[in-house]
């Protein structure tokens, strides 16, 4: 590994909260200043895993609740040698949704634990750091294209936004949130403001693992 490495920096949140306009703004703002920086999405649905992904988001196919959940996982997995190369690099990767969806995704389910939702992405390139987006899901279903794909309803956006609010009380992960509800300005430069302070900070830290 090179003694300067890029950030890992993660932006979460439920459905239309802003999530991939920020990280494009963010990325754009990082290459302006100087920081090499690429945006990353998952699932990430060009791979083979992640069209059966899409699919099934599209509600164009029925998978059973763990087979998906194992498929999203699989789909960071098989991006990790990627993750790493770039960071490595001395790449700052955003990341447009990451395990913390899959795990608050799924646990909103009937029958299923955050526990074992979380074991699959145990040893992930840890985030240095992640951004929960936070805006009413209300609000959210009120934005452009809502209730296009399986998850974007109301009642169970609101159980996502609980999970994720339990996956926020771990201490080992470096969660900011934003307020999501002010106009995109403000809240880009909130992100900037953060993620310029932990892209100086992890060039010469190692890359963690997530949950372990």
């Amino acid at each position: 590994m090179t003694s300067r490495r890029g950030a890992l920096i993660v932006l979460e949140g439920v459905d239309k909260a802003g999530k991939t306009t920020q990280c494009k703004k963010l990325v754009q703002t990082l290459l302006e200043s100087g920081r090499p920086a690429e945006m990353m999405r998952f699932p990430e649905r060009s791979t083979k895993i992640g069209q059966l992904i899409s699919s099934y988001l599209e509600n164009k196919s029925n998978l059973e609740d763990h087979t998906v959940h194992l498929l999203f996982s699989a789909n960071r997995w098989e991006l990790v040698p990627l993750m790493k190369e770039k960071l490595e690099q001395g790449i700052t990767l955003v990341v447009d949704r990451y395990a913390f969806s899959g795990v608050a995704f799924t646990s909103a389910k009937p029958g299923f634990t955050l526990d074992w939702c979380m074991k699959p992405d145990v040893g992930l390139p840890k985030p240095d750091l992640v951004m929960f987006l936070k805006v009413n899901p209300a609000e959210a279903a009120r934005r452009g294209h809502f209730g296009t794909e399986r998850y974007e309803n109301c009642a169970f956006q609101n159980i996502v936004l609980q999970r994720f609010e339990e996956l926020m009380m771990d201490s080992a992960v470096n969660w900011q949130v934003i307020d999501a509800s002010r106009n995109i300005e403000d809240v880009h430069e909130e992100i900037k403001n953060y993620s310029q302070k932990v892209a100086s900070k992890a060039v010469t830290e190692p890359i963690g693992h997530l949950w372990t």
